[in-house]
């Protein structure tokens, strides 16, 4: 609970004091209304950086306490490990499954431990290799009995009508499910750990890791991957800090009770059409929520190490998955009066919404501002000599400085702080050490920095298009190398440029003294085609450096020599 109100407490009063200073600074003959606009609109955008710079202050600050509950002795428990699949690559997927199978038959552990791969695949041709690539994990593996495949004829709920479907049918042969996504690999000790401490903890429902993305090739995917495996333990740890005993579920690597799931989260389907209606998309944050309503503990164990997942490699496949995530959190409105939910599983729920509203606020305030300075004559004041605070000029400098000041600080001084605490833990090292991390933090802001407008683009997008009843649809995961092509780059872009110049244009033509403190948002914007373009080429050698390329984890180089094994030996058509 203390670490709860330090948040929200500390985020709350960054906003009222950025929204105050902003309010202050009003017009020189008084108070406008769209003073008021503008800096209720400032409160909420700094609400939202103060959270998430809150949560790595505070994942800085904290550090593991008590050892979690373990089982000691032999599992007792019977664990199947659960891999959705959706018109993927059969013989990568099949892959993982070996090179994790084998990973926990080395771990030397008799733990009773089995495989389900639940299908989806709607292409034929897929299925038809699914099928094959099957058979040949079974004989590698002599899997028969403790490896199974089911391929479901109507995809109903989609990834978590799946699951739900299998648990249902054949979850009471199990106590406890391991949730993996197609891409994701997991050491077999990793594994084990994960199963003795949801057996030593009768209440514990869910157990989430926090993946390590792997296999990142292009300059975008390696700048996320080093930013989640850099940054992310820090904001991990602060958010497990806040949620404690109601923690956050990710979809995906991580452990459920059988009898928890079974008992707790059935999903309803929502009223209406899509894209705010039908089955929930978003669907780990609900189970989280069901989970915790019905007294079982959820934990975010951040020291789990071994868990690896893959990211997208380009920008236009980043913002189709956020499109979709866009719309699943967007339908958690019609979840959030659920009756019995925990509060802090409410507000959980809230902040995924807004963590989408947020780019349109940012968005209005913008377009306020622009719209600020021609109307400025004609708008209604409150008298600033019966306004409580002293008089400043009518000169948009001050504020322009202090908003930028202001974001700029909440945005990267988390990151710093992260980097000074990785140098004095020795963390860095794995990173190539203080010189070499130094300079990939900095690469990595400058590249986020000049893609965070193309993707706030594509966000303002994504909820415009829900709120005017476009549904998104599931579309498969790209999982090849994500390079594309200039027409590519150009079609997924141009619209974005499209805005851009039309944004600068306007705010050159009404409000001149503006258009440089637009200039870092609308130039990245300008130039999206090329940048989207940039961002997918393969990064150069050694950059954006993380642990996993000086010390390859075993099970992601036995995955590979499997995989190269595979593909050497058959000569299966490529399927994507």
């Amino acid at each position: 609970m203390g670490a709860r109100f330090l948040a929200l407490a500390s985020s709350l009063l960054a906003a009222m004091a950025a929204g105050g200073v902003f309010f202050v600074y009003g017009a020189a003959d008084g108070i406008s209304a769209i003073d008021w606009v503008r800096s209720g609109l400032i409160l909420l955008s700094t609400w939202w950086l103060a959270w998430g710079a809150a949560t790595a202050l505070l994942g800085l600050t904290s550090r593991s306490g008590a050892q979690p509950l373990r089982a000691t002795g032999p599992i007792r428990g019977k664990t199947v490990v659960i891999v959705p699949i959706y018109n993927e690559n059969p013989v990568d997927t099949f892959a993982r499954i070996a090179a994790m199978d084998e990973s926990i038959r080395a771990a030397g552990d008799p733990a009773h431990i089995d495989f389900a791969v639940l299908s989806d695949t709607t292409n034929d041709e897929i299925a038809a290799a699914e099928h094959r690539w099957f058979a040949q994990l079974l004989a590698r593996q002599n899997g028969a009995g403790r490896m199974f495949y089911r391929r479901r004829s109507k995809n109903l709920g989609r990834k978590a009508g799946n699951i739900e479907d299998f648990i249902t049918a054949s979850g009471a042969a199990w106590d406890y499910a391991l949730i993996l996504d197609a891409d994701s690999l997991m050491e077999g000790q990793t594994v084990l750990e994960m199963i003795r401490r949801i057996e030593g903890d009768p209440r514990l429902g869910l157990l989430q890791t926090l993946p390590k993305v792997i296999r990142a090739r292009s300059i975008f995917g390696r700048a996320m991957q080093f930013a989640a495996g850099f940054h992310s333990p820090a904001f991990a740890r602060g958010l497990a800090a806040m949620q404690g005993r109601s923690g956050p579920f990710w979809g995906h690597n991580a452990i459920v009770r059988i009898r928890a799931w079974a008992e707790s989260c059935g999903l309803p389907e929502l009223s209406g059409r899509p894209p705010f209606g039908g089955h929930i998309m978003s669907h780990d944050s609900v189970e989280a929520a069901l989970l915790a309503r019905a007294g079982w503990t959820v934990r975010l164990d951040d020291d789990l190490e071994g868990s690896f997942e893959e990211g997208p490699e380009n920008i236009i496949d980043h913002a189709k998955r956020d499109r979709r995530w866009c719309q699943g959190n967007l339908q958690h409105s019609k979840v959030l009066a659920a009756p019995g939910l925990l509060g802090w599983s409410r507000f959980a729920l809230f902040q995924g919404i807004f963590s989408y509203i947020a780019p349109l606020i940012w968005l209005a305030f913008i377009l306020v501002s622009i719209a600020a300075i021609p109307l400025a004559g004609e708008l209604d004041y409150f008298p600033q000599e019966n306004w409580p605070f002293p008089a400043f000029p009518d000169d948009q400098t001050p504020k322009a400085i202090g908003l930028a000041v202001g974001i700029f600080g909440l945005l990267v001084m988390p990151k710093v702080l992260v980097g000074l605490d990785a140098v004095l833990t020795g963390r860095v090292a794995g990173f190539g050490g203080a010189l070499h991390g130094l300079r990939a933090v900095l690469s990595e802001l400058a590249v986020s920095s000049l893609v965070a407008p193309i993707l706030l683009a594509f966000q303002c997008r994504s909820v415009v298009q829900v709120l005017l009843g476009r549904d998104g649809g599931w579309p498969p995961n790209n999982r090849g190398d994500g390079g594309l092509s200039g027409a590519e780059s150009w079609a997924a872009g141009s619209w974005i440029s499209a805005w851009g110049l039309a944004g600068i244009a306007v705010t050159q033509l009404v409000a001149p003294v503006l258009t440089l403190w637009l200039l870092p948002v609308a130039l990245p914007m300008i130039f999206a085609p090329v940048l989207i373009w940039w961002t997918s080429r393969t990064a150069a050698p050694g950059h954006f450096r993380v642990p996993t390329d000086q010390a390859v984890p075993p099970v992601v180089a036995l995955h590979d020599t499997i995989l190269d094994t595979w593909v050497r030996g058959a000569a299966e058509p490529k399927v994507a």
